[in-house]
């Protein structure tokens, strides 16, 4: 499949970018900073600001999906507007987990231990994720990683989950961004989920 991938070289998305060229799929790996995007067979990599939706929509042309990796800086209207111009119908987000529930069903950025200086960056995701839900036409899943996403192993064991933050037995909810590139990749193969949210954790 040849798919493009927003943020290649950052934490999340170099993984992403390194699982889906492992298992054979043609990569346009777009960062603004090109040079530190991933090396291996089957990667291109270009330079690219996703703020500029006419000329992320010609880097994205001919793709079968989009997987953005990005921070939250750049608003969904803008993404949508170049997959539509791209004629990219699918996009995959990595998204945050502060919209996730706790075991009360409160969110928890609402929660009294989320730390306030995490909420301006926590509730850009949530209200990019709110605004996905309005989408009708691209084809989106919001992925939402554990509480702590860590640089790690990639183990290949973890769970999935949908609303809820997935927490081990000793009560942490943590991933690596190793293990999440291959729940990504999964999910971009098998395509288990439409416009909606799904989860990850140990």
């Amino acid at each position: 499949m040849k798919v493009a991938v927003l943020g290649a070289s950052g934490r999340a998305g170099s993984e992403i970018v390194k699982e889906l060229a492992a298992r054979g799929h043609e990569v346009i790996a777009i960062a603004r900073n090109a040079d530190a995007i991933p090396v291996a067979d089957g990667i291109t990599a270009r330079r690219g600001d996703a703020s500029d939706p006419a000329a992320l929509a010609g880097l994205l042309t001919g793709c079968e999906a989009v997987i953005s990796a990005l921070k939250f800086d750049v608003p969904p209207a803008t993404l949508l507007f170049a997959l539509r111009q791209a004629g990219v119908g699918r996009l995959l987000v990595t998204g945050g987990a502060a919209s996730l529930k706790d075991e009360e069903g409160r969110r928890l950025i609402d929660t009294d231990a989320f730390p306030e200086a995490w909420k301006p960056v926590a509730q850009a995701g949530i209200d990019f994720y709110y605004a996905l839900r309005e989408e009708q036409d691209i084809d989106w899943v919001f992925f939402s990683p554990a509480f702590n996403f860590v640089v790690g192993p990639r183990t290949g064991t973890f769970r999935l989950g949908g609303e809820h933050l997935i927490k081990d037995a000793a009560g942490e909810s943590r991933i690596s961004f190793a293990d999440y590139a291959i729940a990504m990749a999964d999910e971009l193969e098998t395509h288990a989920h439409s416009r909606e949210r799904f989860t990850i954790g140990y």
